[in-house]
């Protein structure tokens, strides 16, 4: 059939193909053949070639059985519908439907079903025309009624029997041979069966038709019965002298038919040969330059072996298949205008839009969480990629899901497809190694994307093979099937409960080509004879084995797909004339896409055409075997075919094909005999292999749906399609890219419309630029822009991502009108807020204060877990002028603004809104934005100026209005509440130029912009402003002149101003009630502004007063009017009264409401909107009179808060807790309104771009305290919106600052948006709607074991005192605490505690504690005092005797230190811990201890946290000996004598004595200080092996850890020194010193926040480690600098001490918290801590496995802490130094501590009251109480009563006042008494007098 290879390689297919790509409705193009004929079933077992076409075969007789065998061959050769003619006489020979013949409806039903399971579509003919004879006599011809009627049933009959099996048909093929009467009532019999076939099928494809004569068209086309025909088959006969006329006869047919669907049903060739009939250009021209949908064409005269192009034998190798040929001659002859016609139409409704990344090339992460080692990883380690780049890092992907999905969310997609890395589930590639922590990174990306609605796509293998699979021959060891087989198997189990789409693989063409074949990618094996073909039939067997395990053991429960993707070019001849580049084209066909999917898709085999090419190969060149392909067993067969529940395409690009003699070479152009090329026209990108040719991929869709899936009915995923740019220039301006995917889409969408593909999903490769393999980063094939420069890695969108997100939203290309449904008014009735009492001097809400300023630093900082009501409303916010630039664009006039910004000198660097961020122009980025964090509202204003340019009506800017309504539109689109502010502050400069604000024609004017607004847009608005911050309007740009218009009046104007503002807003709230309200049900109010004012000192009544005040003239000024009672409160009142009266004023300054006015401002709010930032500290003060000014009208001064964090923009300090008590202030003062807090944000500096962490922490502050007044205090906050969506112009600070959640680069003209860390953090708020409780701040109920270890602790120099007693000698912290400058307030332990003298007391408040154990140390000077063991002083040895006899007395265990810092003076002298010899002396001291202690003493401390002594003591020199630069030599010594100490008790008292040793190593828990960042993560890392790694991997592991010796060597050599600074352990060494230990002794108390600082040559501890920290601003604080309460991490290092070191028996051997200042014994804050910690301990015991055996409270009582001295306490017992006697008092926590001991643990309360909570009370013979009630938080004790501050206060007050009316009375009495007394005396004179007389 060389024939047909050249017929189709000319036009027929083109001529359906060029017509048809006019129109949106292309059907599949029809190939016919048929009818089969009596002569061909005769000689039907001949020649298929040789098979004649002639009679007709009815179904009087059985089909032949060869009939399916011809068939077969008629679809091998493109055919794709068959004739078949019912006989109407054979199937009801009666005529009468209910007397048919079953033999023959059965023959008919045989025959439709062999065509349709051959691939075959029938097209059925009811009839011919004439009647045959037996029906004629009984009812007529067609003049005939009846016959009508019978021929109506009978169709009925036919399509009840057959009309399931066929889609096409034709009702009467003959329709030109009837006339007149007769043809008219035929046509009606035919409009009755079209009728009723379309009432049977509705919507079917196919349809049905009439067949006539081309000449006798008219009767169709030129009457109504066009309608009812849905194509209209022609029958045409053609010759070679008549070609001229058949033209013009199809051009009259084709004018009359117009667009009608035309199928050339009969096309009869006489007397030449059908290459002659397809080579006439006049036909041609006909066919292709019209409007007409050509449907196909009769095939049967061009199957003819006679008509074979004379003289022309092509040569075998020249054949192509038929469906490479069909799919090209589709397309052939198109003109290029044609081929890439654009179709503006949708997507099916339910189409997969995608995008996509692969493991290696963004996870990074490369080897944490336990990841095995890649064959990506050793070839880029190996410097085989382009710069030396490797993917350790890459995006850092492992780091960053929330970041990802982020993309995706704005993107809009609705499904990711990502790859898993093998190493990282199983790093060596099999089961045994499987990492939880790689599976757990996975099961976050796949919950995370679920959770934003998006479906994951998961791909098993995208190359990066476990380089321990590849050193054992990776995929050309057949093992690796069923490695893959178990990987696959597990990743099933483990997330196919979520995912439901899998790839096996993707592009495994590539693997085998470029891994094993030539080498490019790793493992870079160069074997194309036989490696590569070894690897493809691995990954077959591979794939097959994984599809089997999910058919067999998940399909039914998780019902998900497998499938595989696969990678292809399209390929074109490239002289499309010569039958050798076409046939050359189809093998390349075949060697890259056929390879894989022909066994997978067609018969479990490679095909036919790659095997023969090989085995002629094979056969051509015997000496050097040039290919070696395995071969399937028929079992191996059966189980590939048909393993793909989709085909996944990867396509990219096209090659042009030619043959060529590839000799005896190997690969695909030798084997293949093939040269691939490229066409110098087509577009070029980064990559020399892509070029952009669109059309290839409709083209190669066409081709794999024919070859592939015409038996497997699957649909075609597009799983990758994307180019490359380069990683320089215009990086986000990627219009190259946006032209590609447009076009590319385009095709696709095409060849689903035009062409019936059933194309499923389209992927665009990458989400963001990636390690494209060996080009590194060279090549960015992203939707994101991925900065590798940078750390953060930070992803901005490119244009690309918002052109895709904008073909996605549309689905497609069709103009698609917005659907949203517009928000419901849910406010038809007035909403106004009742009118209430004027505010007093100073008002009521004054309580707050009273509730909150006594709180101390624990009760503010307290962190409350708790979640919004559903429906709260998260938002974000931007303004006009600040983000939309296009300052004159389209109409828009200018504003007060833009006048103050273009003056020079305004603003910092002349900055302007001009541009701004371009908001204007890109909305869609900024929708992009508003996507991804997924808000439920977006704050936005208005441009007056843009909407009126010159402030009136009459300026009317049309386009400015459709910015808005676009805005709004697409924000309801997104399920977004557009929140309209309709002033902020960008007043139209032609109003200004009439007086602006201060002109009270204003209130009219801006209320005319108001109501043009409700009108226009209040059908979708719902919440408007109208003014944001009229108190910034007035003072800042009235009063001040700072802001436009720049007025300076600081005197009158802002009040002024004030007063129309008001007045302006009642009126638009006025015109919304009056007009708008019933039909719109919106929202109108204000936004007002408010700092929080705490009173400097809230106990003075004139501090809380100016307080007051304060918040009167800013808060009051605006609120009290509307929220009270129409005017503004008296304290504003009568202050600016009173000044303007002292001025010498005759009224005063602030203008006067009418009560007209007053009646109508009032209630004109239906919420409270309020701006919040800081808060300041106020305190009364005589301001000047003079000048006049608002300012000083308030008699006040302020200050900012001394604690609180500082952020960008001066006098804005970070306060949190301000906003809850402002909160509270509002609910008071205004009679409880809903409140919306319409901003909040904080600034950061223009350093700080994506890495904003001091946002988080703002955020996570300032939101919880608005969720603290929600819960606690039950304000009714209904909303909270962030400031900003994204960086913007910043007013007075022009650029220098940001409040945005995203970065915008205003140094790039495309002005791209980046997410901050914030935009993630904020989302997860949203998400969470709050915070609620995390699983670390849950408490575990339970017990430790009934073994467990209770214990406190001290140290001998800390609480002993008597430094020189008794024959002690000196220690280095002796001398230390005596040199000045080195301890706080020249502190010193020379009394300390003094327990030196009273073991007593120590022993009694231990008996209190319950404790089982107490740990303390011995003083090595005390014992040894000159540090050697020549001299032993008794006396101090028996002080530790005795406190040994005190505590056996109290059954309290003792735990022994032998080392506590107390280092002898005189070893100092020589060096103390930098001179080795201090081993010895160190040994000989323990040695004492055990031999006089150790019978006693079960449980002994080697060292007390040796990082102290070495690092703060010889390394920074803050502790004694106070050395500099010498730790890593002191550290390498206490380590060696730790182990020698070890040794000498293991060796020679273990046996005897039967106790512990080991040493207590301390340590923080360190967090990233950025989680998503792989240098904070690594900085967390250098933390932990530089701090507890540095003396616990010696110990437990072995040496140094590798980490800290690299580093420090490295470094060292660096710098020039021959040799590390870290001294090294000798092998002996090494072994002497690892396992010196019983158990794992443990000091912790904080947890840090790390990241890393680089402080370069600097060659100290601190420069190798290279590591800050830092904290989060919500951990509590304590009294010292350095310790936070963080609980969490109390679990988490107990955890890592487990993990890392094998998880020893621990004993926590100290842990607690300190304060400082004024002595509180209710410290509710170490209760707290103590709480906290232990139940997290509890967890590690618990849940996590780990072997706790101890705890010990840090410390028993307050005492000397170090270079601290007494400040800092840290006792459960407080130490009052004030009395002599330094008696030791209980706090409150040391009463809790001993509940918790008592209960050994944490009783569940659920349970009922658990008798340890009431424990008996001792005997105390001092009347002092055993226990220290525990009193809750906010509880004092107040005379034996339990109360609260508040009730305590009161109560102290009223005792008061019952003293002053006492003391008054008794003066009374003593006055009266002494009056009655000088009286008698009075009386008694006089008496005397008389009687003198």
């Amino acid at each position: 059939m060389a024939l047909l290879g050249k017929v189709l390689s000319l036009c027929l297919i083109t001529v359906y193909v060029c017509s048809g790509q006019k129109h949106e409705d292309q059907h599949q193009a029809v190939f016919l053949a048929g009818p089969m004929t009596n002569k061909q079933v005769g000689g039907i077992k001949s020649n298929p070639s040789d098979w004649a076409l002639l009679d007709t075969v009815d179904c009087s007789h059985a089909l032949p059985p060869e009939s399916r065998q011809y068939f077969e061959y008629l679809q091998s050769r493109g055919v794709t519908h068959f004739k078949v003619p019912l006989s109407w006489t054979q199937l009801l020979p009666t005529g009468l439907s209910s007397q048919p013949q079953q033999a023959v409806v059965a023959c008919y039903q045989t025959l439709l079903k062999q065509l349709q399971e051959v691939g075959l579509e029938p097209l059925v003919i009811l009839h011919g025309s004439t009647v045959p004879e037996t029906l004629r006599s009984r009812y007529g011809g067609w003049e005939s009624q009846e016959l009508v009627e019978m021929f109506q049933q009978y169709a009925e009959f036919v399509f009840g029997q057959f009309g399931e099996l066929a889609d096409s048909w034709v009702t009467l093929s003959s329709l030109d041979e009837l006339r007149d009467a007769d043809l008219q009532n035929a046509l009606d019999a035919h409009i009755s069966v079209y009728q009723r076939y379309h009432h049977l099928f509705p919507g079917r494809d196919g349809g049905i038709s009439v067949g006539l004569k081309a000449s006798e068209v008219p009767i169709i086309c030129d009457t109504h019965l066009l309608k009812y025909s849905d194509y209209i088959s022609i029958k045409i006969q053609y010759d070679c002298t008549t070609g001229q006329e058949l033209a013009d006869e199809l051009q009259k047919v084709l004018t009359k038919c117009q667009e009608k669907p035309i199928l050339f049903y009969e096309v009869n060739i006489k007397d030449c040969s059908a290459y002659q009939f397809l080579s006439d250009t006049n036909i041609l021209k006909v066919l292709t330059d019209g409007p007409q949908n050509v449907l196909g064409f009769d095939m049967v005269h061009m199957l003819r072996p006679a008509d074979a192009v004379q003289n022309r034998k092509p040569p075998q190798t020249s054949s192509c298949s038929m469906t490479y040929c069909k799919t090209w001659s589709n397309f052939a002859t198109m003109t290029s205008s044609e081929r890439d016609t654009f179709l503006n139409q949708s997507f099916p409704d339910d189409f997969q839009w995608a995008t996509s990344s692969e493991s290696f090339k963004v996870e990074g992460g490369w080897s944490e969480g336990g990841k095995g080692e890649t064959i990506w990883d050793r070839f880029g380690h190996e410097n085989k990629v382009f710069d030396n780049q490797t993917a350790d890092l890459a995006c850092d992907s492992y780091h960053k899901v929330d970041y990802d999905v982020y993309l995706l969310r704005g993107l809009h997609v609705n499904t990711y497809q990502f790859s898993i890395s093998w190493a990282r589930i199983f790093p060596s590639g099999h089961r045994g190694s499987q990492s939880e922590k790689g599976a757990l990174y996975y099961d976050k990306l796949i919950n995370t994307l679920i959770e934003s609605g998006i479906q994951p796509v998961v791909t098993l293998y995208h190359w990066d093979l476990p380089q321990a699979l590849q050193d054992v021959g990776g995929w050309t060891n057949t093992s690796i099937a069923e490695a893959f087989k178990d990987y696959a198997d597990f990743c099933f189990s483990r997330f196919g409960d979520r995912v439901k789409t899998w790839n096996t693989f993707s592009s495994p063409w590539v693997v085998s080509h470029a891994g094993y074949g030539t080498g490019e990618h790793p493992p870079g094996v160069r074997d194309y004879v036989v490696a590569s073909y070894q690897v493809t039939h691995n990954m077959l067997k591979s794939h097959a084995e994984a599809w089997h395990v999910y058919n067999d053991k998940y399909r039914k429960t998780q019902r998900g797909k497998v499938g595989i993707a696969l990678n292809s070019d399209w390929a074109e001849p490239m002289d499309p004339s010569r039958p050798e580049d076409i046939a050359a084209a189809d093998r390349y066909l075949q060697f890259m896409l056929g390879w894989f999917a022909h066994p997978i898709f067609v018969d479990g085999d490679y095909p036919a055409t790659l095997k023969t090419q090989i085995e002629e190969k094979r056969n051509k060149c015997p000496l050097s075997e040039p290919a070696r392909l395995p071969v399937f067993t028929s079992e191996e067969s059966k189980r590939i075919h048909g393993t793909a529940d989709f085909f996944g395409l990867n396509h990219y690009t096209s090659r042009l094909v030619n043959s060529s003699d590839g000799g005896c070479n190997s690969g695909p152009h030798g084997v293949g005999d093939f040269q691939a090329h490229v066409d110098p026209s087509w577009s070029s990108t980064a990559s020399d292999w892509i070029y952009s040719t669109p059309w290839g991929l409709r083209m190669l869709l066409n081709y794999i749906s024919i070859e592939y899936l015409h038996f497997t009915k699957v649909p075609i995923h597009i799983t990758g399609n994307g180019m490359p740019t380069n990683d320089s220039g215009d990086t986000v301006n990627d219009t190259h890219r946006v032209e590609y995917m447009k076009r590319y889409i385009n095709e696709a969408l095409k060849a689903i419309h035009l062409d019936g593909v059933n194309v499923q999903r389209f992927t665009v490769q990458s989400l963001m630029d990636g390690f494209e393999g060996p080009q590194g980063y060279s090549e960015r094939f992203g939707l994101h822009h991925v900065n590798f420069d940078l750390p953060d890695r930070p992803r901005t969108p490119k244009q690309s991502a918002y052109f895709y997100s904008k073909v996605i939203q549309k689905n497609g290309f069709a103009s698609k009108k917005m659907f949203f449904n517009a928000p419901e008014g849910i406010n038809i009735e007035s909403n106004k807020i009742s009118p209430i009492p004027p505010s007093t001097v100073p008002s009521q809400a004054k309580n707050v204060w009273n509730k909150f300023s006594s709180q101390n630093n624990f009760q503010r900082k307290l962190y409350h877990y708790g979640t919004f009501p559903r429906g709260f409303s998260w938002g974000v916010s931007s303004s006009a002028y600040q983000i939309e630039g296009g300052w004159n664009a389209d109409g828009k006039g200018p504003s007060i603004w833009d006048t103050f910004t273009h003056k020079p000198g305004s603003i910092p660097a002349n900055a302007n809104g001009d541009v701004a961020c371009d908001s204007y122009h890109r909305l869609e980025e900024d929708l992009y934005m508003l996507r991804a964090l997924r808000v439920k509202s977006y704050r936005f204003s208005m441009s007056w100026s843009r909407i009126f340019p010159d402030g009136h009506r009459t300026s009317l800017n049309q386009k400015g209005v459709d910015y808005y309504n676009r805005l709004i539109d697409d924000l309801l689109a997104y399920n977004i509440t557009p929140m309209v502010t309709l002033y902020h502050w960008d007043l139209p400069q032609a109003l200004q130029n009439v007086g602006g604000w201060d002109n009270a024609d204003m209130i009219n004017i801006f209320n005319e912009f108001c109501d043009f607004c409700f009108a226009t847009f209040g059908d979708r608005v719902k919440f408007w402003m109208t003014f944001n911050q009229p108190h910034t309007i007035a003072w800042s740009g009235y009063g001040l002149g700072q802001i436009p218009p720049n007025v300076k009046n600081p005197g009158t104007a802002p009040y002024r101003v004030a007063h129309n503002l008001i007045k302006a807003h009642a009126k638009a709230y006025h015109t919304y009630d009056d007009k708008y309200r019933k039909t719109q049900g919106g929202l109108v109010s204000i936004a007002l502004n408010a700092d929080w004012v705490e009173p400097k000192a809230v106990n003075v009544p004139r501090e809380v007063v100016a307080a007051d005040r304060a918040l009167q003239f800013q808060l009051g000024w605006f609120a009290h009017p509307i929220f009270k009672n129409g005017d503004y409160p008296d304290a504003m009142k009568w202050q600016v009264g009173n000044k303007s009266e002292l001025q010498g004023l005759s009224e005063t300054r602030l203008p006067a409401f009418t009560e007209q006015e007053k009646s109508f401002i009032k209630g004109t709010a239906d919420m409270f909107c309020v701006n919040h930032y800081t808060t300041k500290i106020v305190s009364h003060l005589t301001a000047r009179l003079t000048p006049q000014s608002y300012e000083y009208d308030r008699d006040l001064s302020e200050a900012e808060d001394g604690d609180s964090p500082t952020t960008a923009i001066s006098k804005q300090k970070a306060v949190a807790w301000g906003l809850r008590r402002l909160l509270n202030w509002i609910k008071e003062e205004y009679g409880d309104p809903e409140i919306y807090i319409t901003e909040n944000g904080v600034a950061t500096d223009s350093k700080t771009t994506v890495d904003d962490t001091d946002r988080v922490f703002y955020y996570k502050t300032y939101v919880d305290e608005a969720l603290k007044a929600h819960n606690l205090d039950g304000v009714k906050v209904m909303g909270y919106i962030a400031t900003s969506l994204m960086d913007s112009f910043e007013w007075l600070n022009g650029y220098k600052v940001g409040f945005g959640l995203h970065h915008v680069d205003f140094t790039d003209p495309n002005r791209p948006r980046t997410p901050k860390r914030s935009a993630h953090y904020y989302y997860q708020v949203m998400r969470d709607n709050g915070f609620p409780l995390p699983d670390d701040e849950k408490t575990l109920y339970g017990e430790f074991p009934k073994t467990f270890n209770w214990s406190t602790a001290s140290a001998s120099y800390q609480i002993e005192g008597s430094w020189r007693a008794h024959g002690k000698g000196l220690s280095i912290w002796d001398k230390f605490a005596h040199t000045p400058l080195r301890v706080d307030s020249s502190d010193n332990g020379d009394i300390a505690c003094d327990s030196y003298n009273k073991i007593d007391k120590d022993v009694e408040v231990l008996k209190k504690l319950k404790v089982t154990h107490y740990r303390f140390s011995v003083s090595w000077p005390r014992v040894l005092p000159d540090g050697t063991n020549n001299h032993i002083n008794e006396a101090g040895l028996n002080y530790y005797q005795r406190l040994l006899d005190a505590l056996e007395a109290a059954n309290i265990e003792p735990q022994v230190t032998l080392y506590h810092w107390d280092l002898p003076l005189a070893l100092q002298k020589v060096g103390g811990w930098e001179n080795e010899t201090i081993v010895q002396r160190y040994k000989d001291y323990a040695d004492v201890l055990f031999s006089r202690l150790g019978s006693r003493v079960k449980f002994w401390i080697t060292l007390n946290e040796p990082y102290i002594v070495a690092n703060l003591g010889y390394g920074y020199g803050t502790f004694a000996p106070g050395i500099i630069g010498k730790q890593y030599i002191a550290a390498h010594n206490l380590i060696k004598a730790h182990a020698e100490a070890w040794h000498l008790y293991n060796d020679r008292y273990r046996a005897t004595q039967g106790g512990i040793i080991s040493i207590t190593i301390n340590s923080d828990w360190v967090e990233p200080r950025n989680p998503h960042k792989q240098e904070d993560v690594d900085a967390a890392k250098r933390y932990l092996q530089f701090f507890i790694g540095w003396f616990a991997h010696p110990i437990f592991n072995g040496d140094y850890p590798d980490l800290m010796k690299t580093i420090i060597r490295k470094r060292s050599l660096a710098a020039g020194l021959p040799e590390s600074r870290l001294p090294e352990f000798t092998p002996a060494e090494i072994t002497r010193i690892k396992g010196t230990h019983d158990y794992f002794g443990f000091n912790h108390y904080t947890t840090v926040l790390s990241y890393p600082v680089d402080l370069g040559k600097q060659q100290d501890y601190e420069g190798d480690r290279g590591t800050g920290t830092t904290h989060d601003r919500t951990w509590l604080e304590s009294g010292s600098f350095w310790l936070k309460i963080t609980p969490f991490g109390f679990r988490k290092i107990l955890k890592f001490i487990k993990d890392e070191y094998g998880n020893p028996p621990v004993y926590v051997t100290e842990n607690g918290i300190s304060e400082r200042g004024a002595v509180n014994l209710n410290d509710m804050h170490r209760k707290h801590y103590y709480e906290n910690y232990i139940n997290q301990a509890l967890k590690a015991q618990v849940l996590d496995g780990v072997d706790l055996r101890g705890y010990t409270a840090w410390s028993l009582m307050d005492n000397f802490e170090w270079a601290a001295g007494y400040s800092e306490r840290f006792g459960l017992f407080f130490v009052n130094r004030s009395d002599p006697n330094l008696p030791r008092i209980p706090k409150n926590s040391a009463s809790r501590y001993a509940s918790i001991i008592t209960c050994n643990g944490f009783p569940d309360p659920a349970l009922g009251p658990h008798e340890c909570l009431n424990p008996k009370p001792e005997e105390n013979t001092r009347g002092t109480p055993t226990t220290v009630p525990i009193l809750p938080v906010n509880m004092v004790d107040f005379l034996g009563l339990e109360l609260s501050l508040h009730d305590a206060e009161v109560a102290l007050n009223v005792l008061f006042a019952f003293l002053v009316v006492s003391v008054l009375g008794v003066i009374f009495i003593v006055y009266r008494l002494m009056k009655a007394k000088r009286k008698l005396k009075r009386s008694a004179v006089d008496s005397v007098k008389m009687e003198r007389m």
